[in-house]
């Protein structure tokens, strides 16, 4: 390591005094210890609950009609919820507002708007009104917007969602009152991810409460619930700074393997170091009072590598908190001297990161419809809606692999504790066999889980769950939910919760009518739903995989049983691109024709700008800043050759040392040409399929090609010579 770089003062949380709630300086630096939990819980965030007191009865009663039971939004509760939210944000501090949406970016936008207006006195007054409130007017042609709006129509708007709770976000000089709300073209078309998984979560309430009606449960409402597991990695703040590659692309361009890195597998759950601790406290102290429910802290595999997850909430609200999350814990990493990598791969030879999507379905009442029970082989609700969804997941693996694909997911898919590409589901020892005999018609024993005993009589019997994890598998049963595991770290995840929510809906109004069919043929209601359930299964059992999901033998398998094999991003969007996916979107209202094809227009303009910009820097980094070091490293073992020569000393291991140098400096510029030539395509007029083709057979073996001989150069050259911090620096100092 550059010692001599090294500042260990730097290595200790600085000695901030960030601003607490209402202005006031928080104790200890950065907050309250111990910090009482209860008392600071939500207070950043305005509920429909807390305006209760504020607002006339009515007005309270129709906002909450609107937000639990999805009534339509009475404009005439905007203005008195706009003095309601003034006067809450006020008295927190904040001096704007802003309407904060989810554009195709895939992050958040906001502009804020001062509540201060002039008055005819020559004063000011805080002014906020219902219109305020309700909608505001961005530019819509500066967003990504896949073709629906060109330059010259700008006209956009926000719209508010009260579902999502406004909040305020705090700044060293003041705060921001932030409205949640979707984004529309003057046409009315969705320009963000927020508005189809509203639409998705309407569908598919729809379609379930006509499914229960099959047993008996008058719902008016079913929702979705979402628990977003997020992983990331922390680098100290120096070093990120002296990487071009992670400024540009957030992930490492160069970078040879470190002597040690995950194989003793000694980072993941172990002791977290301080500098890390005392940063997640205080990222989980302004999450608690944003009302973001984490629950879980702890190291990931890879050294450098870390997760937080929260606690399930219903999917729009999880989506909100989400962003949240990924802009609270960049925020908040420069306090101590750090960076936050969102990036899926930031480091090549470890551990990627990723964002478990775990979903489940409810009703207001609590009960979750994929709960099996002790007796899952006779839980028929279970039953029928655990059918639904793997049904969803066969028909539709082209849409999910679709959903998490992204240049940075491309590098992560498939190794390293990542899922593969195969879009496959995983059941368990007891559910796989439940749903096997089912299709068989026999009545086996399945297996139970039972009691797991230690050996030792002081250790309690622990509950064992009747399947075992498998952490191969994209999308897994694990207890009363699905997680899919294929979502990217820096992924939002409210595109892939809007088309989980309408495959699911389409799958349960599928059932439901089969069921409703055989009812009226006389059939009783178990008997329709096991004909049902065993109609289904056995058609899409093949998605079904309980084993290796890394394994080859499974590469082969999958492609017998027929599954679709999308290796990479462009290989997905097309399949996106589908017109059964169009009309599936189409039918259930989630998305039309052309609000599909705009966001496949705008994955496929990502994916080649990402691309693009590593190329750019790539080159960049290659030519002025790894090639002058090589030659520095020739230049000096050259002079230290002459000067061994002049006392008649041979040295052939040093000779040879210099060949080689030689040799690898020169494979370097040929490389760096190789890549300069393969990526002139992207100034050249080529369609979608072309640059597709060009940039898998071209350009990305030719970036491989030019790391490959950096790395080698990396051990080459003398350590005080070597400009970039290696991999060793990057992720141990902590």
């Amino acid at each position: 390591m550059h010692a001599s770089n090294l500042n260990f003062d730097r290595l200790q949380p600085p000695a901030s005094n960030p601003i607490g709630s209402n202005g006031a300086a928080r104790s200890n630096g950065t907050r309250p210890f111990p910090a009482d939990i209860n008392s600071i819980f939500g207070e950043q965030t305005l509920t429909v609950e807390m305006m209760r007191d504020t607002l006339p009865r009515d007005v309270y009663k129709k906002l909450q009609a609107t937000v639990e039971h999805g009534a339509r939004l009475d404009t005439s509760v905007a203005e008195a919820a706009a003095v309601a939210m003034k006067k809450w944000a006020i008295d927190h501090g904040a001096t704007h507002f802003t309407h904060w949406f989810q554009p195709l970016t895939g992050s958040t936008a906001e502009k804020h708007d001062s509540f201060v207006t002039p008055n005819k006195g020559g004063g000011a007054m805080y002014e906020f009104s219902g219109k305020d409130l309700i909608q505001g007017e961005p530019d819509a042609s500066s967003f990504p917007s896949g073709g629906l709006r060109a330059t010259f129509e700008a006209r956009g708007y926000t719209a508010w969602d009260p579902t999502s709770p406004v909040f305020i976000i705090e700044n060293p000089r003041g705060a921001t009152l932030c409205i949640p709300t979707v984004f529309a073209s003057w046409t009315g078309e969705a320009l963000d991810h927020k508005t189809p998984l509203l639409r998705s979560i309407d569908a598919l309430s729809r379609e379930a409460c006509k499914a229960l009606k099959l047993f008996d449960m008058d719902e008016d409402k079913v929702v979705t619930t979402v628990g977003a597991e997020q992983e990331y990695f922390l680098v100290d703040r120096e070093y990120f700074y002296r990487r071009p590659d992670l400024v540009a692309c957030g992930r490492t361009l160069f970078g040879a393997p470190p002597p040690r890195g995950q194989e003793l597998s000694d980072h993941y759950f172990g002791s977290i170091p301080d500098r890390v601790l005392a940063y997640m406290s205080d990222v989980e102290y302004e999450l608690y009072r944003l009302g973001v429910p984490v629950k879980t802290r702890h190291n990931e595999v890879a050294p450098g590598q870390y997760e937080l997850a929260p606690i399930f909430e219903h999917s729009n609200i999880a989506a909100d908190h989400q962003h949240q999350i990924m802009q609270t814990l960049r925020r908040l990493a420069g306090n101590y001297g750090l960076v936050c990598l969102l990036h899926e791969k930031p480091f090549a030879g470890l551990n990627g990161s990723g964002k478990h999507n775990n979903w489940s379905m409810s009703t207001p009442s609590g009960v979750n419809l994929l709960e099996p029970g002790d007796t899952p082989h006779s839980n028929r609700l279970f039953l029928f809606f655990c059918t639904a969804v793997l049904t969803a997941v066969d028909r539709h693996q082209d849409i999910l692999r679709a959903t998490v694909a992204n240049a940075g997911n491309d590098h992560r898919l498939g190794g390293h504790e990542a899922p593969p590409a195969i879009i496959s589901a995983f059941l368990g020892e007891q559910l796989s066999a439940i749903f096997r005999n089912i299709v068989e018609g026999t009545e086996g024993q399945t297996p139970e889980a039972g009691l797991l005993g230690l050996g030792v009589p002081t250790l309690p019997p622990l509950p064992r769950h009747a399947g075992d994890r498998n952490r191969t598998s994209p999308f897994a049963f694990t207890g009363n939910k699905f997680e899919f595991r294929a979502l990217g770290s820096s992924q939002t995840i409210s595109f892939v919760n809007a088309a989980l929510n309408t495959m699911v809906a389409e799958s349960i109004a599928d059932l439901t009518a089969m069921v409703e069919s055989k009812m009226n043929e006389g059939k009783s209601l178990g008997l329709a739903l096991r004909a049902t359930i065993k109609h289904y299964i056995a058609k899409h059992q093949r998605i079904i995989f309980d084993g290796d999901g890394y394994s080859q033998e499974w590469m082969e398998e999958a492609e017998k049983r027929g599954l679709l094999n999308l290796k990479n991003s462009v290989d997905a969007y097309a399949a996106l691109n589908a017109e059964k996916n169009a009309a599936l979107f189409e039918k259930y209202e989630v998305l039309n024709k052309r609000e599909l094809k705009a966001r496949v227009d705008v994955m496929y303009d990502q994916y080649f700008k990402t691309l693009s910009v590593e190329v750019d820097s790539s080159i960049s980094i290659a030519q002025r800043i790894i090639l002058p070091a090589a030659l520095r490293a020739m230049n000096e073992l050259g002079t230290t050759l002459r000067h061994i020569g002049k006392v008649d000393i041979q040295s052939a291991e040093t000779h040879g040392l210099l060949e080689r140098l030689t040799q690898h400096t020169d494979q370097l510029q040929r490389a760096i040409a190789q890549v300069r030539d393969a990526a002139a395509i992207f100034d050249a007029d080529c369609g979608t399929e072309e640059l597709a083709a060009h940039t898998t057979n071209q350009i990305l073996p030719a970036m491989e090609e030019l790391r490959a001989v950096a790395d080698t150069l990396e051990r080459l050259v003398p350590d005080n010579l070597w400009p970039l911090p290696s991999y060793e620096e990057m992720l141990y100092i902590k």
